[in-house]
């Protein structure tokens, strides 16, 4: 019965989660430190090897499928393409604004760093017959996620050093990213 915690499904852990914080006191504090410990745990290469992979699984079959002729019209490849990257990145671009709400700035930053080099791997080191439908969308991507980082006030330091991380990590993108 110990393991009984490993056997509940994500909706079930939430649950229990959610009665936990609901019962206040220690407990809750209890719950939201681990909250705020797993929150501030960012990795920037796991958070890449994550969005390299999940960019990565997307089947060129999906491209196809959603492309060609239909009742509303006709989708071309490289539209159907921008979707599925764009679908599959929602997700971090989500965990990202949730860290910019939660007022956690640095986290958010390292945060879009893994993203960004991500993405950037995927377009530099993936091997999918997927990949080449979609030639500039992942450094589009990339430049919409750090346009949307950068839109909030940021010291110089932050900045400069986001412009370090790329010329760094990506150096490719350098030219397009770097303002």
């Amino acid at each position: 019965m110990d393991d009984v915690i490993k056997k509940l499904t994500a909706e079930q852990a939430l649950e229990v989660v959610n009665r936990l914080n609901e019962k206040g006191g220690k407990i809750r504090k209890a719950v939201l430190a681990e909250a705020r410990n797993l929150l501030t745990a960012v990795d920037v290469d796991e958070t890449a090897d994550e969005v390299f992979s999940v960019l990565d699984s997307i089947d060129v079959q999906d491209c196809w499928d959603r492309s060609g002729k239909s009742r509303y019209g006709y989708t071309e490849p490289s539209e159907a393409a921008v979707e599925l990257v764009e679908e599959e990145l929602q997700p971090f671009y989500n965990q990202a604004k949730r860290y910019r709400e939660l007022g956690m700035p640095e986290q958010e930053t390292t945060y879009c760093m893994g993203v960004i080099l991500g993405i950037y791997r995927y377009e530099h080191e993936s091997k999918s017959e997927f990949r080449k439908w979609c030639e500039d969308v992942p450094i589009e991507c990339a430049g919409y996620l750090l346009d949307t980082w950068r839109k909030r006030k940021r010291g110089k330091a932050v900045a400069k050093s986001m412009d370090e991380f790329i010329q760094r990590r990506c150096p490719k993108w350098g030219k397009f990213l770097i303002k």
